[in-house]
């Protein structure tokens, strides 16, 4: 079987995006489902970047499908510096089954991929995050039982790796995105292109503008993420001064469809992005949101591993 590697939402044609999706809702479904696929396999985890979501989800899926882990954090690789990214690859490769790269260049990643003999899993790059994405699109399918024809609302910083890789996913599933950002926080120019090309094939559509209410009036999912994400500490007061407008709150959210939705990727600076009791209201689905991230990442191991 050909090695598959996951480093953008793009590696899976529509109809295994799909399909991933309805594994990932089986998974949920019955915890015990593929519970000796990975008996005797091991999942290297190469961290630079700390992650208490990404580092337990992958774990407890792996150890759920019957296999073991080793974590390596950035003590332990220090991917570019203490040797080359080809050689570490290529090494671990020889020990293990799979690896879950989380970085911070994606160039890291692609280059960890080129020269992996197993599949690679992009666990976060400073570009896209794509395991991120699997769980937004879950938590939005099992919500409304479709995706296709919604609307989904992003307000805050766009040049992020968690829009980078939604509007991929929305894209490829048929959901409309109106994202609401500053200018100088705008999406990555040439992904936002490809994603409009793929949702015009879809019937759906991708708008940017500088104003939030915009983004938000009449949507059914409305999404925000952290102003200052791990890496940008230095520009944390000039990012807050200038995200300030863009706060999702329960004046903004007046702007939605009823029964709307909320999701954040977390980990959350209540009082920044979002409010307290938006965080905590019934429109909220930020933990439900963070539980899929293990169904959905059990369906991308179960889909990667079985292609091999």
């Amino acid at each position: 079987m050909s090695l598959r590697h996951f480093l953008t939402v793009t590696d899976l044609s529509g109809q295994e995006l799909q399909g991933l999706l309805k594994e990932a809702a089986a998974c949920k479904r019955d915890r015990t489902r593929h519970q000796r696929l990975l008996a005797g396999r091991v999942v290297a985890l190469v961290f630079q970047k700390p992650s208490m979501r990404t580092r337990v989800a992958f774990e407890v899926a792996v150890l759920h499908l019957g296999g073991s882990v080793v974590y390596l954090g950035p003590d332990d690789i220090q991917l570019g510096h203490r040797e080359p990214i080809k050689d570490v690859a290529r090494v671990l490769s020889r020990y293990v089954d799979a690896i879950v790269v989380r970085t911070f260049a994606h160039k890291d990643v692609e280059e960890f991929a080129r020269y992996a003999s197993v599949p690679v899993i992009n666990g976060l790059s400073d570009l896209l995050h794509p395991c991120q994405a699997l769980a937004d699109v879950l938590t939005i399918q099992e919500q409304f039982g479709r995706t296709k024809g919604l609307r989904l609302g992003y307000v805050g910083d766009g040049n992020n790796n968690v829009l980078h890789s939604l509007v991929e996913a929305c894209a490829m599933l048929g959901i409309h995105v109106s994202a609401a950002t500053p200018k100088a926080y705008r999406p990555d120019a040439a992904l936002w292109r490809a994603a409009v090309r793929v949702a015009g094939s879809h019937g759906a559509t991708m708008r940017w503008s500088e104003q939030p209410r915009e983004a938000v009036r009449g949507a059914q999912v409305v999404y925000t993420d952290v102003w200052v994400s791990m890496g940008k500490e230095r520009e944390a007061a000039g990012r807050r001064k200038i995200l300030r407008p863009y706060q999702l709150n329960e004046s903004l959210l007046k702007m939605a469809a009823p029964g709307y939705r909320v999701l954040h990727c977390l980990p959350a600076h209540r009082g920044e992005e979002i409010t307290d009791a938006v965080m905590e209201s019934r429109h909220s689905l930020v933990i439900e949101q963070a539980e899929n991230r293990l169904h959905a990442q059990k369906a991308l191991l179960t889909f990667l591993l079985t292609k091999r």
